[in-house]
């Protein structure tokens, strides 16, 4: 069994302790967060049996193997090293930090310490970018990519009111599109088509109540030869039932044809000179995005209690918040 303490009672919370709760390897023991009318409540709907409202109180008094931080990147840094103090391994949500120099700092002190760092970026573990992962290994659409194209459109940023309600610090973040999404897609981008050679970045605000960048055109080169394209905004709306299933929609196309994600999670394959056809698969509205919370869990918990390495170990990671720095220090905010 995994032991597990989480930290953080906030919006995304309640998606990763119902994922922990449905593993049958992992033990969860307490939640800890400030605001504890919130995490009694979170504990109470979830049946977690402790609630604490000082971290370094419940690292004290539990005995976990590993600790997952739910909280806002400003406070990953501090989280980590109490973590890393008590030898525990270390599950933390992304952004993984505010900074490049801070992400670094962070995998450097877990690296130390000797204890596991494990970012959860759970796009990779959405069940069409398995199954088209799939596809491509087996070269359903040829032994060549030559483009992949997403279109984002989120819907939730228009309003003058944008974010409040749900995740109020975005409107004061001066980096929003790109790192707090942007960087879901690097991630998938890789795990789809491999190395990233460069960037070609366009950056704009759409809403002119908030700090940061809301679309993005970002044109991918990688090392393969194959291009993507992500053209992603929160600003403008989705016409798809939920614009949080699967994000927006995708093509695939190579040498002997394409792959085509639709917003309700159909995938279809298309071969050169013939009809495009469903392919079957497993996804279901559950959870966050096709239950991605609950297979990149139980993707890490597998791994920590293996020793296998996980497909977002922070060290592997910091590649992706490289990838995004470069972004930032090539574009211009219009």
């Amino acid at each position: 069994m995994l032991k597990v303490l989480c930290v953080g009672a906030g919006y995304f919370a309640p998606f990763q302790v119902e994922a922990w709760q449905r593993l049958p390897n992992v033990e969860l023991l307490a939640i800890c967060d400030m605001d504890e009318p919130k995490a009694q409540a979170l504990a109470q709907k979830y049946d977690v049996p402790k609630v604490y409202t000082d971290v370094a109180q419940m690292l004290e008094q539990e005995s976990a193997d590993v600790i997952d931080i739910i909280t806002p990147p400003k406070t990953h840094l501090n989280l980590v090293k109490m973590a890393a103090a008590k030898g525990m391994h270390i599950i933390c949500q992304k952004p993984l930090a505010d900074t490049l120099d801070e992400a670094r700092q962070i995998v450097e002190i877990a690296q130390k310490a000797n204890v596991r760092l494990i970012v959860h970026e759970n796009f990779r573990f959405q069940p069409w970018y398995r199954r088209i992962k799939q596809l491509l290994e087996k070269g359903k659409v040829g032994n060549r990519i030559h483009q992949l194209y997403f279109r984002m459109r989120m819907g939730d940023g228009w309003q003058h009111d944008a974010y409040l309600a749900r995740q109020p610090y975005f409107r004061e973040m001066p980096r929003l599109l790109v790192h707090e999404t942007g960087i879901h897609f690097i991630d998938t981008f890789r795990y789809l088509l491999g190395e990233i050679d460069h960037i070609q970045p366009q950056l704009r605000r759409l809403n002119p109540d908030i700090a940061g960048e809301d679309s993005a055109f970002l044109h991918f080169h990688f090392k393969s030869g194959a291009t993507a394209i992500w053209d992603a905004n929160r600003y403008n709306e989705s016409n798809g039932d939920n614009a949080r299933y699967t994000f927006g929609e995708l093509l695939l196309e190579g040498n002997e044809g394409s792959i085509r994600l639709y917003q309700d999670g159909k995938i279809t394959l298309q071969l050169l000179g013939e009809t495009e056809r469903a392919i079957s698969y497993t996804h279901e509205d559950r959870n966050f995005a096709g239950d991605c919370v609950f297979f990149a869990q139980q993707h890490y918990a597998n791994a920590l209690l293996s020793g296998q390495v996980a497909e977002t170990e922070g060290a592997l990671y910091l590649r992706n918040i490289e990838w995004e720095e470069m972004i930032y220090q090539n574009a211009t905010l219009q």
